[in-house]
């Protein structure tokens, strides 16, 4: 009965893993469909080949400094309870490798390939899985000083600030050491308008990250026997909710609507197993509304060059879910309780400040010791040519 328990979990955790996997595409076909023509190529080998350099990250460094679990042992020993350390690995390694998926749609057009691969590799080995262990694991105590001091520990149930808002801040240095794409910005400051280049993908993409959202917080129990339908409702909730408010906010913009619902389910994942969905609701609005408005600071008022928005998409919807579900989360407001909004606050703040140091450090020594950037020709060429040597699509056809 035993070993048939855990064979279910084993599946379920392997069904959650492949869902976020898949939204994986979701994050290529986003960014396909947001950069220019000559740059969608890049665009889906970064996300593969930056999935792959995670998965050696995370299975050599990554997962033994959050978890203290090395995989270092006999196929015989890893196989013991049907294999169900091997798949929450598996899980959890879909949620490190969307960090560098995020900061690829921050630093797109104009950043250099290999360097960006070293950066994932120190990023998902490293900065990522320290803040992950704190809050997933425990480490350092820090959670339980949080619960000794505000009476809750920090809560995040599925990745709001630990994933999000950490692949949000990571990204936001990196974009401004590497700068705005040329011609971005004139000198008399006026902004050139660089729309997205395929409506369609880029619908697409959003849509595939929606859906695979669902295994992404509600498989994050990690067992048949803790599932909640209530975390399946809240994000649905969060998801219309953020649609919604961009759809308004927005004035009708595809590109805003399609991101909407992208913000609402970055806010839930902390909250999504505490909160009433009328609470999700409102977090979702609030979500949808602070992306596009934040979007249209960061682009035109501030110029900076954030080609996805990923920094008011993940970096402050998800910091904006890590307190919401310590207001939304409180019995006062329909929620299940156990949760303070002081801890909520103080935990949020650290895994900015651990994204915000982490990056300069890693993208600061970089750019000590390589360029970070294409070089003007290539930038202007494209990455698809000046890189992979191959378009998105042939130009004309060959004569013999």
């Amino acid at each position: 009965m035993e070993a048939l328990k855990s064979g279910s979990d084993v599946l379920f955790v392997l069904l959650g893993g492949i869902m976020v996997l898949a939204m994986h595409a979701g994050f290529a076909f986003l960014e396909l469909g947001t950069v220019r023509k000559k740059n969608q190529v890049n665009a889906l080998v970064k996300i593969l080949t930056d999935f792959s350099v995670s998965t050696i990250a995370y299975f050599f460094i990554g997962y033994s400094v959050a978890y203290g679990v090395s995989f270092f042992s006999s196929a015989e020993v890893l196989s013991a309870k049907n294999g169900y350390d091997l798949v929450k690995f598996f899980f959890l390694l879909t949620f490190a490798a969307a960090i560098p998926a995020i900061v690829s749609g921050g630093i797109a057009e104009r950043a250099r390939f290999n360097p960006q691969l070293a950066a994932t590799f120190a990023l998902v080995g490293l900065v990522y899985p320290f803040y992950e262990g704190i809050v997933w694991n425990g480490n350092y105590g820090l959670q339980d000083w949080l619960e000794a001091s505000f009476g809750a520990r920090f809560h995040d149930f599925a990745g709001s600030v630990v994933v999000h808002a950490m692949g949000g801040w990571i990204a936001l240095p990196a974009v401004l050491l590497l700068g705005a794409r040329r011609g971005r910005y004139t000198k008399d400051g006026m902004v050139s308008a660089h729309p997205p280049s395929n409506i369609p993908f880029l619908a697409l993409g959003a849509w595939i990250l929606t859906v695979g959202w669902f295994g992404f917080n509600v498989m994050s129990a990690q067992l048949i026997e803790a599932v909640s339908g209530l975390v399946a409702v809240n994000s649905l909730m969060a998801m219309v909710g953020g649609t919604l408010a961009a759809l308004v906010i927005g004035r009708n913009d595809p590109g805003f609507i399609h991101n909407g619902p992208l913000a609402g389910l970055v806010a839930v994942c902390a909250g999504s197993d505490l909160m009433h969905p009328i609470g999700a609701l409102a977090t979702g609005v609030i979500a949808g509304g602070l992306f596009v408005w934040m979007f249209m600071v960061t682009q035109n008022r501030w110029k900076i060059d954030d080609v996805l928005g990923v920094w008011p998409l993940h970096g402050l919807c998800g910091a904006w879910g890590g307190i919401a579900a310590g207001i939304f989360g409180s019995q006062a407001l329909g929620g299940m309780g156990g949760v303070s909004l002081a801890a909520q606050i103080v935990g949020t703040l650290g895994g900015v400040a651990v994204a915000v140091v982490g990056s300069l450090v890693v993208y600061g020594l970089l750019k000590q010791v390589t360029r970070l950037r294409l070089d003007p020709e290539a930038e202007f060429t494209g990455a698809d040519l000046s890189i992979h040597r191959v378009s998105a699509t042939a130009e004309h056809e060959t004569n013999w």
